[in-house]
């Protein structure tokens, strides 16, 4: 196993992004562990060293990013692996959520990771090696969450580029995975972190219902341990031909086996009429 790999960690401050810096630098691994704020990284994981370099980036800022990857590359010389883990959820029907706070969540969880991908990747073509690892959400599988609808397409939208950076990457042996978490007990699910509508509609009685779901019971009861997932994440990285598609959690695999079912049913109780387009020549 190579320990002097270099990890380059986005949303690293709180969760899971926190749980795999910690996980890393315990075994060895260089960290480059970005944040909006330096302090709340620092104050859990200490100052700049040879093995760690915390780095204040905003995400949505191309030019801020571009800069925070070339002052890593500066202190490391390389970067082996990227984990574009920095996102958040806005809850909200499609309705009630202004434009503002449908672009925002879209700044941070789409156009964010474009953002280093975009400006990671010309180093990682030219060493001939890495892993990006995108993580995206059992949501960026199945949206059928009632107020969870422009956080889920967020995610999907992760898992759309994803899967073309995949085969993009491939000939620069350059390995990408896309991470599909289920219900991690981190604080994604409290309050600071998850947003919600600034205008609530009180008639969507089935998305407040899910909200309130979210924000009282799943909050601190979700059954992944955010310390095994940084477990798993070193796991994959060290594979020599890791998955493209990776679900992580019980719960995810249950949550994609159910659509993969609907799915499976639609296409075949329809499949005259949906396959009846064709020219008749």
């Amino acid at each position: 196993m190579n320990t002097k790999k270099v990890w380059f960690v986005t949303g690293a401050s709180k969760g899971l992004g926190l749980e795999l810096v910690k996980k890393l630098l315990a075994s060895g691994y260089c960290v480059a562990a970005t944040t909006r704020k330096i302090q709340s990284i620092t104050k859990e994981v200490g100052e700049a060293s040879a093995s760690f370099f915390p780095i204040e980036m905003d995400l949505t800022d191309n030019e801020n990013v571009k800069v925070a990857i070339a002052n890593c590359l500066d202190h490391f010389g390389q970067i082996d692996v990227v984990v574009n883990n920095a996102g958040y959820s806005q809850i909200g029907t499609l309705e009630e959520l202004s434009d503002e706070e449908i672009k925002e969540n879209f700044n941070v969880n789409v156009f964010g990771s474009l953002n280093v991908i975009r400006n990671i990747v010309p180093h990682l073509r030219q060493q001939q090696s890495g892993h990006i690892f995108n993580i995206s959400s059992i949501g960026g599988y199945v949206g059928n969450f009632a107020g969870f609808g422009i956080y889920c397409s967020t995610k999907f939208a992760v898992a759309g580029f994803t899967e073309a950076l995949a085969e993009e990457m491939k000939s620069f042996n350059v390995h990408t995975t896309l991470v599909y978490p289920g219900y991690f007990r981190t604080n994604f699910l409290a309050k600071g972190s998850i947003q919600t509508p600034a205008n609530p509609i009180g008639a969507y009685k089935a998305a407040r219902e899910m909200e309130q779901a979210h924000l009282n019971d799943i909050n601190g009861n979700q059954p992944n341990d955010p310390n095994k997932a940084a477990d798993v994440l070193i796991t994959l990285s060290e594979q020599s031909n890791p998955p493209v598609h990776f679900f992580m959690g019980e719960d995810a695999y249950n949550y994609a086996n159910l659509k993969i079912e609907s799915i499976k049913g639609a296409l075949e109780e329809n499949k005259v009429l949906g396959t009846s387009t064709g020219f008749n020549d």
